[in-house]
């Protein structure tokens, strides 16, 4: 499944900064780890609901051969939502 809005995949990953940081989603907060490998080719996410129990996670694997979402066991529309319309708390 592609990004909406024309936003390539790499533009939403890069949205978050590598490491943790605290973003709000649908009303609730997360704590988001990037993990970033392979000169920038391998990117992680995973966004943790704090104090709730939603969790969103997958790998994207971007080339010169195109972009790749592999969510890990969640459909990669809950993914591309997250990374799409999560907003950072100051």
């Amino acid at each position: 499944m592609a990004p909406g809005a024309g936003l390539s995949l790499a533009r939403l990953l890069g949205r978050f900064p590598e490491g943790w940081s605290v973003w709000t989603y649908d009303g609730r907060r997360y704590g988001v780890t990037r993990t970033v490998r392979a000169g920038g080719r391998a990117v992680a996410v995973y966004a943790e609901e704090l104090g709730g129990t939603d969790v969103v996670s997958a790998n994207a694997y971007l080339t010169s051969a195109g972009e790749e979402l592999r969510p890990c066991e969640m459909p990669a529309a809950k993914v591309l939502a997250f990374l799409e319309r999560a907003t950072p708390v100051s």
